[in-house]
């Protein structure tokens, strides 16, 4: 799908509002093809990233595991040592 919408469950801390809202915006720029909506399709395009926000909240408060939460922290550290694994970061 899209590179940009990181996973928010069962993270410690717990997903942001700011997160949810990120990601909710990100999908509706990913499926609508636009970064920035016309005037005409404003109210529609912010309408399904609240809707999707909404959703977002709704899932991840619903859902369970029996596994640790991962931290934040180690897993942003492994993305940046994989990010400097790749060949285009060596340069």
């Amino acid at each position: 799908m899209c590179r940009n919408i990181k996973p928010l469950f069962n993270f410690e801390p717990a997903a942001t509002k700011n997160e949810m809202h990120d990601a909710a915006l990100q999908f509706v720029r990913k499926i609508s093809g636009s970064t920035r909506p016309s005037q005409a399709n404003e109210a529609a395009f912010y309408d399904a990233v609240e809707e999707i926000e909404r959703s977002v909240h709704k899932l991840l408060h619903a859902l369970e595991t029996k596994a640790p939460p991962k931290d934040r922290e180690v897993i942003a550290n492994r993305a940046r040592e994989r990010q400097m694994q790749r060949p285009s970061a060596r340069r």
